[in-house]
């Protein structure tokens, strides 16, 4: 496998700036991902090209269709309903864990995760419908926080696999953070204070509202943005 000056593959590299384009809306839900034109633009060859597909496809941002080969994952209604359901399922499951399990360290690091969020700017300058990429970061760093004090691994790596599906949701829901009657900060605040006072009810009825919440303002999106000419199921 072709390896890359800092010591990664070069599927490494081509995953990550697949990731961002789709994540960026660059490359938009039902998008074909076309192999010649991905190779000219990374050039590599398509061994790598596909490896670093793969990885896409398994984290929910890209699929395999009959007669189109990769596409950027098509959001729909009834897909979105279906991973919100799992999400809060497992992912309260894990978090009411995380805060029985975790320790000093594991506070250490949701304090310091939710520090670095409450300081990065939710917006692009000049862009306020448009989440910027370093509070997208921060974000995803908070919640993966958040589980990480979970000590059983398998259950910390389906919810994480599940969290991953998600974004592309999120990063479509153009008005995320714009509610006027919404305080995302304070649902995030009260989310950590809740893991280090060691309140697992508490904790896990928090999360399940912020899953389900941000969830009901996407399918909002997505009505809003629906081009009556498609079909009813589709978001993009």
């Amino acid at each position: 496998m072709t390896k890359s000056g800092s010591g990664g593959t070069r599927a490494d590299e081509v995953y990550a700036r697949l990731r961002t384009e789709v994540l960026a809306g660059r490359s938009r839900p039902g998008q074909r991902l076309k192999f010649p034109e991905l190779i000219a633009t990374y050039g590599v060859s398509a061994g790598v090209l596909r490896e670093a597909l793969g990885r896409l496809v398994s984290q929910g941002l890209a699929q395999v269709q009959p007669h189109q080969g990769f596409v950027v994952t098509p959001l729909s209604h009834s897909d979105l309903r279906e991973l919100t359901a799992a999400r809060v399922d497992l992912e309260v499951l894990v978090f009411r864990r995380a805060v029985e399990d975790g320790d000093l360290a594991w506070e250490s690091r949701v304090m310091a995760a939710h520090h670095l969020l409450e300081r990065t700017p939710l917006h692009i300058p000049d862009e306020q419908d448009q989440l910027s990429d370093e509070w997208a970061a921060a974000h995803a760093d908070f919640h993966r926080a958040l589980l990480e004090g979970c000590g059983n691994r398998r259950l910390l790596e389906m919810a994480s696999s599940l969290r991953e599906e998600a974004e592309l949701y999120r990063r479509w829901s153009v008005s995320l953070g714009n509610e006027p009657d919404r305080d995302v900060a304070g649902e995030h605040r009260a989310l950590r204070d809740a893991a280090v006072a060691r309140n697992p009810a508490e904790a896990g009825r928090l999360l399940a509202e912020h899953i389900e919440h941000t969830a009901g303002l996407l399918v909002t999106c997505a009505v809003d943005e629906h081009d009556p000419g498609e079909s009813s199921s589709e978001v993009a």
